[in-house]
């Protein structure tokens, strides 16, 4: 009886002890949980009196000295567009399956890419940029094209437009750009979006791009084009029409 007491005395013990370590740990554990929100709470949390520095300007590309920002003249047709961000809508139609209007979160959802090109004009200057955006296919892809499809024409806010052949900018994955030397582009240089159109003159790298359309028409001449520039634009052909 005595053996049996002790055996007894000895559970209830032991029973009472993990009892104990039962509640100690779900103390420790409660302390855990309380301390890892505080810590995220007061000292993870981004404070609302932080402040968001300007980005730099990148003036060095893998070894490619870049031309500034600055580096341009101001020669669109009715001066710097500055653009209401909130109320931007990119229109995309014509000869597509589905109409887009898209605003300026929804273009850059898209896949990022970055390419230096140098920005040649008629009057004489140029200017080398690490560009970065979105490839115009991938918005004409999601539109949808329509067979016969053959030109691209891009409209501006300021009534600016002009055209590139649609086999050019599939081909050379052309960039619709939000970004130069790794900052947005200035309201001087065409935000929210300009199209680099690599290897053409500047008159065909429409800023302030609002609407993009795709036709049949090969021959639709845009502000210039209309004046007597030439159709294509190419570097390498004649500045004005024949």
């Amino acid at each position: 009886m005595k053996t049996e007491r002790c055996v007894v005395k000895k559970n209830k013990i032991l029973k009472k002890n993990f009892t104990r370590i039962g509640f100690l740990i779900l103390i420790t554990v409660g302390i855990f949980f309380t301390l890892n929100f505080l810590i995220n709470k007061f000292l993870f949390q981004p404070s609302e009196n932080i402040k968001k520095l300007k980005s730099v300007e990148i003036k060095e590309y893998q070894g490619e000295n870049l031309s500034s920002i600055s580096d341009f003249r101001e020669n669109s047709i009715k001066g710097p567009q500055y653009i209401d961000i909130k109320n931007y809508v990119l229109n995309i139609d014509g000869l597509v399956d589905k109409k887009l209007s898209l605003n300026y979160d929804q273009v850059l959802n898209h896949n990022q890419y970055t390419k230096v090109v140098t920005l040649k004009c008629v009057e004489g200057w140029s200017a080398k940029i690490l560009w970065q955006g979105v490839l115009i296919k991938d918005l004409l892809t999601e539109a949808g094209i329509k067979s016969g499809s053959n030109t691209v024409i891009f409209y501006a806010v300021d009534g600016y437009s002009s055209s590139l052949p649609l086999d050019y900018i599939i081909n050379k994955n052309i960039i619709l750009a939000s970004e130069m030397n790794g900052v947005n582009l200035p309201s001087e240089r065409g935000f929210p979006f300009q199209v680099v159109a690599e290897d053409k003159f500047g008159y065909k790298w429409v800023k302030w791009v609002s609407k993009i359309e795709v036709s049949n028409d090969p021959n639709y001449k845009g502000y210039w084009e209309s004046s007597g520039y030439n159709q294509n634009g190419d570097l390498s052909g004649p500045k004005r029409q024949n």
